[in-house]
């Protein structure tokens, strides 16, 4: 076997290795959601008896369905929110001149890579105060608190590459800043508002910390802490193949919007990396 040959066979049983390292939790977290009661302690990867009613049973409790509205609704929010004021303050950054636009973006970085729990202990209190404790606002505006100023950060890099020119040529063909904004600045970002639109989703529909923290009942209880509140058939039946299923059921989302949007967020990814 050549030199060539052999690297090549190195590199693809390594890159197999990891594939499968990866794959396993979730390969695993397939098999407990299928299995029944009986055997879902029976060690094996395969299931020895099919069963899908730890899928039908989640969607028959209320506390499972009404988390996966809030779930959907204050991602969704969270997101509208985020990427429509992070493009308009991106844009200002990147377009106007003014002093301070570096401490901004580097604040901007800051504070969207500070860690979360350190927060959390003054909130509840505070959400407490406001009446803002288990309510959808109360979620979102922490979410806006990390995502907004990733949002701008990204954003930014996107916003200052485009050719301003454009912009002035639309402006004397007769187009409002707001027009020119719109129509002719705001598509040629679009792989960044959507690279960005998807990690504040995702950030909102992973969030686990201030879901638990913040949050005691289904009114805004999102998915992530709802599953830990699962029962088995009796009190004497651990809930696993129904947290299974419910795992793969939020995680179903995400897989689908990245793998539908792939070519948009690698572009996205890649632009923001080279032109930043």
């Amino acid at each position: 076997m050549s030199i060539d040959r052999r690297r090549l066979f190195g590199w693809g049983t390594a890159e197999a290795v990891i594939v499968v390292a990866a794959l396993f939790p979730i390969m695993w977290l397939i098999s407990l959601s299928l299995k029944t009661p009986a055997t879902v302690g029976d060690g094996r990867l395969i299931p020895k008896e099919w069963s899908f009613d730890n899928y039908s049973s989640i969607f028959h409790q209320d506390i499972f369905t009404k988390a996966l509205r809030n779930s959907i609704g204050i991602a969704a929010i969270s997101t509208v929110i985020a990427v429509t004021l992070a493009s308009l303050a991106a844009y200002a950054i990147a377009r106007l001149d003014f002093p301070g636009k570096r401490l901004i973006l580097g604040a901007s970085l800051t504070i969207a890579m500070f860690p979360p729990v350190s927060i959390v202990g003054p909130l509840y209190d505070m959400w407490r105060t406001l009446g803002l404790y288990d309510t959808w606002a109360g979620l979102i505006i922490p979410y806006m608190t990390f995502t907004l100023p990733l949002a701008i950060f990204t954003l930014s890099a996107f916003f200052r590459e485009i050719p301003w020119e454009l912009e002035q040529a639309a402006q004397m063909d007769g187009a409002t800043p707001a027009q020119a904004f719109r129509k002719v600045i705001l598509p040629l970002a679009a792989p960044g508002v959507f690279t960005t639109a998807i990690l504040v989703f995702i950030y909102a529909w992973n969030d686990f910390i201030f879901a638990l923290s913040l949050t005691s009942t289904t009114r805004a209880q999102t998915v992530p802490p709802a599953i830990q509140s699962f029962t088995g058939v009796s009190q004497f039946t651990a809930p696993t193949g129904a947290i299974a299923a419910a795992a793969i059921i939020v995680t179903i989302p995400i897989v689908i919007m990245v793998l539908f949007f792939q070519r948009r967020i690698v572009a996205g990814l890649t632009a923001g990396a080279v032109k930043g």
